[in-house]
């Protein structure tokens, strides 16, 4: 059987850390950001 390829959607969205782990970035943070709290933005980096 052949190797499954990577799902193309999840590849842009998700980092496999050295240790093996997955990290992703929160959504909402990519425009339209003045009608949004600072404190909120804040967070969404995290």
């Amino acid at each position: 059987m052949p190797k499954l390829k990577t799902h193309r959607g999840a590849r842009k969205r998700f980092k496999v850390t050295a240790g093996k782990k997955i990290t992703h970035s929160k959504a909402f943070k990519s425009h339209i950001l003045t009608k949004k709290a600072s404190k909120r933005k804040r967070n969404l980096g995290r």
